[in-house]
Formats: C-alpha cells, sequence, structure tokens
C-alpha cells in the first residue's frame, strides 16, 4: 500500500509558507476507502486549495493515480479549524 500521507505531505510541505505547521493524517474506512486530511496553519489554507480549487485538485488528483495500482480509493479533504 502507498503511504498516502508522506506523499501528500511532500506536496503540501513545498507549497505553504509555514511547513512546520502541516499535520497529515490518513485512516481506512470500513469499506476500504482511504481518507486523507490535511490539516494547516489557517494562513495557508488558501495556499493549499488554490485559485477556484485548481491546487487542492491537483492533489486530489495525484493522490487518485498513485491509488490505481493498488486498486484503491483515495479521497483528501482540508481541515478548516
Amino acid at each position: 500500500m502507498p503511504e498516502y500521507d508522506e506523499l501528500i505531505g511532500f506536496l503540501v510541505r513545498n507549497i505553504v509558507a509555514k511547513p512546520e505547521s502541516v499535520e497529515i493524517t490518513s485512516k481506512r474506512s470500513e469499506n476500504g476507502v482511504v481518507k486523507v486530511l490535511i490539516t494547516t496553519a489557517p494562513e495557508d489554507i488558501g495556499r493549499v486549495i488554490g485559485k477556484r480549487g485548481t491546487t487542492i485538485n491537483a492533489i486530489r488528483h495525484i493522490a487518485k493515480a498513485s491509488s490505481i495500482k493498488p486498486n484503491e480509493k483515495v479521497e483528501v479533504d482540508i481541515s478548516e479549524e
């Protein structure tokens, strides 16, 4: 199984201004879906989302592409706390 939290963490840490505040958690649900949650500093949420969601959509596409060979489903979301 690919380490989705490491992959997404690498991408997000290279985008934000405060990489030390990035936390990535992943959890597998009962139906086999891997859910990855991105938590950043409040001022970096806009950088992760991007204009019209282009950056977060690109991150989701990369995660989806990495899940094709192991035949898994990955969902990426941002914590807005």
